[in-house]
């Protein structure tokens, strides 16, 4: 008989969730993450809580504070104009990389990627959407071939998920439509094996989602 493995660990499966919390609003920017409460909520160890925390810092959704506890990572200018920029960064040397090097069943999976996002759009299914934009980002690093930029980017996966949700929260279908445009105009320079254009839409993209989420912030702060 074999031993059922699970496909993540229990680390994972806590982390997971409680970056989703975050990711989507449920836990706010600075806000303290008890240990004991979220232990009970998730019905595991604190230990397990501890472990999943720190896998979170990692990927710069938590700060563990000594002797103080875990906060959420402020959301704050700062912060999102730092993730942008390193996002443009890494996403523009590894799309010229695709551009000079892509197969065909590369495009199809970019065209397949682009269809589905198109379909939750229509139906306004944001989560899916999200998950899908992410997904879309991942496959055109297939060419990355650098260890320490995918393993970056994965890192930072969780705060561009969490700034997406905050921009489109406030922007709605626009920022799904911004998004698409991206997406459509991106799958083009690199059908054309354009590198210059590439670059210049991905920085468009980086600067003009950073500006939204950065309003986002600004109106949340009004508001409160």
């Amino acid at each position: 008989m074999t031993t059922f493995k699970p496909r993540e660990t229990l680390t994972e499966q806590v982390a997971r969730h409680i970056e989703n919390l975050i990711a989507f609003g449920q836990l706010r920017s600075g806000e303290r993450i008890y240990e004991s409460a979220m232990a009970k909520q998730m019905d595991v160890s604190h230990g397990s809580i501890r472990e999943g925390l720190l896998l979170l810092e990692k990927r710069h959704l938590v700060q563990n504070v000594p002797r103080k506890g875990a906060f959420v990572t402020p959301l704050d200018e700062y912060f999102v104009r730092s993730l942008y920029e390193v996002l443009q960064l890494y996403l523009t040397h590894t799309g010229r990389k695709l551009v000079r090097q892509w197969q065909t069943a590369d495009m199809d999976k970019l065209e397949s990627l682009y269809q589905r996002m198109k379909g939750c759009h229509d139906n306004n299914d944001l989560l899916a959407f999200l998950e899908l934009g992410i997904e879309y980002t991942q496959a055109s690093l297939a060419y990355a071939d650098n260890y320490f930029i995918i393993s970056a980017i994965e890192d930072l996966w969780p705060s561009a998920k969490r700034c997406a949700f905050v921009a489109f929260q406030r922007g709605g279908n626009r920022v799904l439509e911004d998004n698409l445009a991206h997406v459509r105009e991106s799958i083009g320079a690199i059908k054309d094996r354009d590198e210059e254009r590439l670059a210049a839409i991905l920085a468009g993209y980086a600067e003009q989602q950073c500006q939204q989420v950065l309003d986002a912030i600004d109106s949340a702060s009004a508001t409160a």
